[in-house]
C-alpha cells in the first residue's frame, strides 16, 4: 500500500524495524526535548503530514519497549487518523511511571498499524438474536 507524506521533520519516514513487524515506528520532531513528569502528558509533534486512504485508518499505538521500561503509552490507545485528516501527526504520550521521563528529538515514540475499516449503516430494530452471554456486561464470563 502507498501512502502520500510529507515529511517536515528532520527524520527518517517511520519504517519497520524487522521484517514481519506490523507497526512502523514514529519519531519525535522536537526543537528541544519533553519532559514528562508522573501521570503528565504532552502531545508530540512528529513533522509527519499523512493521505491515508478512503476506508482505512491509521492506528497510534504505544511502542512495548517504552511502556515496559519507562511507564510511557498512549491516552488514547489506539488513537486513530482518519483519512479526511490533514493535519500533522501527534502522539498523545503519558507518563504513568513515579519518575520523569524526557522524550528526546528523533526518538521512536509509537507506533502506526494501518488497518482497513467498514462503514456502518444502522438498521433500526426492536429486537436483537439471542446468545449465551445475552446482557451479560462487564465481567459476566467469569475470572478463569
Amino acid at each position: 500500500m502507498q501512502i502520500p507524506v510529507i515529511n517536515r521533520s528532520r527524520h527518517p519516514l517511520p519504517e519497520y524495524q524487522t521484517a514481519h513487524a506490523a507497526g512502523l515506528d514514529v519519531r519525535a520532531n522536537l526543537a528541544e526535548p519533553v519532559t514528562l513528569g508522573p501521570l503528565q502528558r504532552a502531545l508530540i509533534p512528529t513533522g509527519l503530514f499523512l493521505e491515508i486512504p478512503v476506508g482505512y485508518e491509521m492506528q497510534v499505538r504505544p511502542r512495548s519497549g517504552l511502556a515496559y521500561k519507562h511507564g510511557i503509552g498512549l491516552v488514547n490507545s489506539p488513537g486513530t487518523i482518519d483519512a479526511d485528516y490533514r493535519g500533522e501527526l501527534k502522539v498523545l504520550l503519558v507518563n504513568l511511571s513515579d519518575q520523569e521521563f524526557v522524550v528526546q528529538d528523533g526518538e521512536r515514540i509509537a507506533q502506526l498499524i494501518v488497518a482497513r475499516h467498514e462503514i456502518v449503516a444502522w438498521q433500526p430494530a426492536e429486537t436483537l438474536s439471542d446468545t449465551g452471554r445475552g446482557t451479560g456486561g462487564y465481567g459476566s464470563t467469569g475470572s478463569v
